[in-house]
């Protein structure tokens, strides 16, 4: 079970999760610094109050606190276009690095593929990679792994 329960945590999605829930609770954090120490004083000047989270409204016997609300609306305003702002530059990273990519030839998310042709050492003309006689000159085509094979058990009946 506990084995299983290891796995579990170990996989890249609940881990990316994770990480995503601190770092938004931290980014959070600023947001709310911005908010409070920065946006709101300069908001505060305007209407001439040094605090809009105390405005509040009376009828009679019910009593409105719509400046915590404009708070709580304005701090989800900069925190969605904080949000836009960063996934607008990630996006424009993502798109250079696939113009980059394609003019490399290679499609995105794509590594080192492994070769599908080589050269023949003959005539020099290109060749599938499993092909063991050329198509061009018709020569023999021998793997290099095999020629070191060859050669070592050779130096080895040489030194006998």
């Amino acid at each position: 079970m506990f084995k299983d329960f290891k796995k579990f945590i170990m996989r890249g999605n609940v881990v990316d999760m994770a990480v995503g829930i601190i770092i938004g609770n931290a980014f959070k954090e600023i947001v709310t610094s911005l908010v409070d120490n920065i946006i709101m004083p300069a908001i505060s000047c305007l209407i001439g109050k040094v605090d809009i989270s105390g405005l509040s409204a009376t009828f009679g016997e019910i009593h409105i606190a719509y400046g915590q609300f404009l708070n709580t609306i304005l701090n989800f305003l900069i925190i969605a276009f904080s949000l836009f702002m960063a996934i607008k530059v990630v996006n424009k990273i993502n798109d250079l690095n696939k113009a980059a990519l394609s003019k490399l030839g290679r499609k995105t998310g794509e590594e080192n593929p492994a070769p599908t042709t080589k050269k023949c050492p003959y005539c020099f003309s290109e060749i599938d990679i499993k092909a063991t006689r050329c198509a061009h000159c018709t020569s023999i085509i021998e793997d290099n792994e095999e020629k070191t094979e060859e050669t070592s058990e050779e130096k080895v009946n040489v030194a006998e």
